[in-house]
């Protein structure tokens, strides 16, 4: 069984499209780690930083699974709340390496998690904790207690360490998805 029909059973949907939000600030890797989840010959040799919102869509054999990559720059966020409602799972990207932005993505976070679209609902949260290839990346611990995840009680969530161009640390969050 495949990453996307798992997900569609741990979401309890079968034979549906299911809506995943792809979110952080500019620069953190959403683009590359979506890229590095398609099958291999659907993957893009070279990333451009998203404009806007780009569309992924994959198909498996029980589902049609839509990823949305939602630009990161302050100019665009306001238009992540208009697909919250469409949302059944919520992927969070952070540059691990970016301490000056890291009050910025809590900040997101925290508008988030508040929306009267998100608040309510028992959405899982997979954060990234990307770039740890990079020298001065905090770990994930560090990255989880700087945006206060413990404080997410009514959400099922979890942080990885990952290096998106690599691919590494994306499987553990892909297994917890699936789990």
């Amino acid at each position: 069984m495949g990453l996307f029909d798992k997900l569609a059973g741990w979401l309890g949907l079968k034979k549906k499209e299911v809506h995943v939000l792809c979110l952080g600030l500019d620069n953190s890797g959403k683009t590359t780690i979506i890229n590095k989840l398609k099958p291999s010959n659907a993957q893009t040799q070279d990333i451009v930083p998203t404009i806007g919102f780009s569309i992924e869509k994959f198909k498996t054999s029980s589902l049609s699974f839509t990823v949305f990559d939602m630009s990161g720059q302050g100019k665009y966020r306001d238009l992540w709340e208009h697909y919250y409602k469409e949302g059944q799972a919520i992927i969070f990207v952070i540059d691990s390496s970016d301490k000056l932005r890291m009050v910025v993505a809590k900040e997101e976070l925290d508008t988030l998690l508040n929306h009267p679209d998100i608040k309510h609902r028992r959405l899982p949260i997979l954060f990234f904790a990307n770039k740890m290839d990079l020298r001065d990346a905090l770990s994930s611990v560090k990255v989880s207690q700087l945006l206060s995840l413990e404080n997410i009680k009514d959400k099922p969530w979890h942080i990885c360490a990952s290096d998106a161009l690599k691919g590494e640390g994306l499987q553990e969050g892909v297994d917890w998805l699936q789990g």
